[in-house]
């Protein structure tokens, strides 16, 4: 591998039938599991990890369809909803010998964790989702001129075919634009990064978009579910956010309280890349978290 986390083992780890995940593993200590956001791989993480891995296993995964991981065909909303990509978590942990364990995610890796700390409360610990909403609120948070700044959302939700079609004739150029607006510090994601993550994603559109298209779909369905039964996340939940509320007219410690009965929300400086931007606040914010 290219590009690794200093000191970190890397392996093939199989989490579902014709489904194996690329994973670092570092470390010594209680487990935390770092789930990675778009448009990147585990190794935004790399900074994090090696500052957790003094006094815990970090386990750092390319989600199912990302990165190294495999890409499974999409044969349906099962195949990237956040359950099944829920449910990779959780098998991958218990591979390594973990049946309980912090979890943390940022972007498309907090959707995961999210739908991780509802279906598999038992093997959660604590629960870390860094800048994004619940799928379901989401969608009713976009509304009017406001939702420009979702477009890919939009885009990606449409019928197999076109969303495809339309990013892979372009792919640098659209995966970069997220790489350049969502970041307040450029630096944070040095050229050399920023290509392994460009890479990664024109080899993965077709399952990028199937990710995305699930959030249209199946994710939202799950969560009504979820919250028409008042199903809750019951370990100590942390939620770190830039304060796009301010912007689209919502709440978001309101809308997190909703889903969280233990919830620290803190709005955040840094930019969308906040691992990578401000990573020694997001370290110490999970050992607070997983000293709750």
């Amino acid at each position: 591998m290219a590009h690794s986390i200093q000191g970190f083992d890397h392996r093939r780890i199989q989490v579902d039938e014709g489904v194996g995940l690329t994973v670092a593993v570092g470390g010594t200590g209680s487990p935390v599991v770092l789930l990675h956001g778009f448009p990147q791989t585990h190794l935004m993480w790399r900074h994090v990890a090696a500052d957790l891995a003094a006094d815990h296993t970090v386990i750092c995964p390319d989600l199912r369809g990302y990165g190294d991981s495999d890409k499974p065909r999409e044969e349906g909303p099962d195949t990237y909803s956040k359950r099944t990509m829920a449910n990779d978590v959780v098998a991958l942990a218990r591979s390594l010998g973990h049946e309980r364990f912090a979890l943390a995610g940022h972007d498309r890796g907090a959707l995961v964790a999210f739908r991780a700390g509802l279906d598999h409360p038992a093997a959660v610990t604590h629960l870390a989702c860094l800048d994004v909403l619940p799928t379901l609120d989401m969608w009713e948070a976009l509304h009017g001129r406001s939702a420009a700044v979702g477009f890919h959302l939009y885009l990606m939700a449409q019928p197999p075919g076109l969303p495809e079609k339309m990013i892979g004739a372009s792919a640098d150029a659209f995966f970069s634009h997220f790489l350049d607006i969502w970041a307040k510090d450029p630096d944070a994601v040095p050229a050399d990064i920023r290509e392994v993550y460009l890479d990664a994603c024109r080899n993965a559109v077709p399952s990028i978009v199937a990710d995305y298209r699930a959030s249209a779909g199946i994710d939202v369905e799950h969560d009504e579910a979820d919250r028409a039964d008042g199903r809750r996340l019951t370990m100590p939940v942390s939620v770190l956010q830039q304060d796009w509320g301010t912007a689209l007219g919502y709440e978001a410690a309101a809308l997190w309280g909703a889903w969280a009965t233990d919830l620290e929300h803190s709005t955040v400086s840094c930019g969308h890349f906040m691992a990578e931007e401000a990573p020694a606040d997001i370290a110490r914010a999970l050992r607070h978290l997983m000293a709750r």
